[in-house]
């Protein structure tokens, strides 16, 4: 093959893998606690079919590519943003299907960290004599399923906290006003990021003062509402941390429907049956985070948004549990002494503060929004 061919397949691979990975974002409100895998199926550098996981136990990506490829799917090459699945778990394992398809080669994105495949299923096709490649745009598909490959590798799920703040870093006046600080399109972009998660997680203060629904409004969706109906949408599940079991019936996040868990150390009389109580291990007198994060885990929690006031958001950051940060910021200054966006360690050299590795930003309406991945001091 000449430098010239290889260079042009190579770029092939990697406009097909990038149009998987597509196809895959689609499964992105739905799949959990499965990962969002895309697939295309190509001939003679043609598309012959294509499909994506919508829905933990129904056909995988390679199934519906499969099944819309027919018979050009002998010989062709399969591109799937992650291992084709060895196991026989709801469905039967895709490399299985692609083997008696006839398919001729495989280029995945990545290895599936989980433990039943993680490299079986691309043994399995090389058995079969299929070609095999992996590596293709890996970064993009490991970022893609970064909670799901966050919970197999360390049975934690992958945290996302969400800040807003004016210029100055603050979050409320001194007299606990906060409504509003972002405006309306900051606020209705906030809903895609909670359809994208299993759980949504805050503190029996924030509840109290704020008594929100924590829910996704549907028609605050924008053009996500193309792509789903409203049953479609997964309500996240809303988890309160309450150490002191200061949470009531009468708060509106148990009026709506969808589940709600408490995570105490003694169970609270009054809340409503409905509610999910977990005692968790104490720590110094309140729950103890890591020991929440493993519980969420064991749950097939991979994406859990977070949105709580100050003093829970800073807890969770001093033991290094936030993974991830989406700060918007508004156009205002509000001054002193308004509250702060976290509480902090008084620190007293630069090498104990937390570092920020920017991983975007934009505008949204007139609030800016950054994206953050969080680097501790120890990393």
């Amino acid at each position: 093959m000449s430098q010239l061919t290889s260079k042009l397949n190579s770029q092939f691979d990697q406009q097909m893998m990038a149009r998987a990975l597509k196809l895959a974002e689609k499964g992105r409100f739905t799949t959990s606690p499965n990962p969002r895998v895309g697939c295309v199926i190509t001939q003679n550098q043609r598309i012959v079919g294509e499909g994506y996981h919508f829905k933990a136990g129904e056909p995988h990506a390679e199934v519906h590519a499969l099944r819309e490829a027919g018979e050009n799917a002998k010989g062709a090459t399969a591109y799937v943003t992650l291992e084709p699945c060895s196991h026989y778990g709801r469905t039967p394992p895709c490399a299985e299907a692609l083997i008696n398809a006839g398919v001729a080669r495989v280029v995945a994105a990545m290895q599936d960290p989980f433990d039943k495949v993680s490299g079986r299923g691309l043994q399995m096709l090389k058995a079969a004599g299929i070609d095999v490649q992996t590596g293709v745009l890996e970064a993009q598909a490991q970022r893609l399923n970064q909670g799901f490959v966050n919970r197999v590798k360390t049975g934690k799920p992958f945290v996302t906290a969400k800040m807003a703040a004016s210029l100055d870093g603050k979050t409320a006046l001194a007299n606990g006003v906060s409504q509003w600080i972002t405006a309306g399109p900051a606020r209705a972009d906030v809903q895609q990021f909670r359809a994208q998660s299993c759980a949504i997680l805050t503190g029996s203060g924030t509840v109290l003062a704020d008594n929100p629904w924590l829910n996704v409004r549907y028609q605050a969706l924008g053009e996500i509402k193309n792509l789903l109906s409203e049953a479609e949408i997964r309500q996240p599940i809303r988890i309160v941390i309450d150490s002191q079991n200061q949470l009531h019936k009468g708060l509106q996040l148990f009026s709506l429907p969808g589940e709600v868990w408490v995570i105490n150390l003694t169970p609270n009389a009054n809340l409503p049956e409905s509610v999910s109580q977990w005692q968790a291990p104490q720590h110094n007198g309140k729950v103890d985070l890591n020991a929440v994060m493993q519980y969420l885990g064991t749950q097939q929690i991979n994406n859990l948004w977070v949105e709580a006031g100050h003093g829970l958001l800073g807890a969770l950051m001093q033991v290094q549990l936030v993974d991830e940060l989406i700060y918007y910021i508004a156009p205002k200054l509000m001054g002193n002494p308004a509250q702060g966006v976290l509480t902090a360690p008084e620190w007293q050299t630069m090498d104990q503060i937390y570092q920020l590795e920017w991983l975007d930003n934009r505008m949204v309406g007139q609030d800016l929004r950054l994206t953050a991945k969080v680097i501790y001091p120890s990393q």
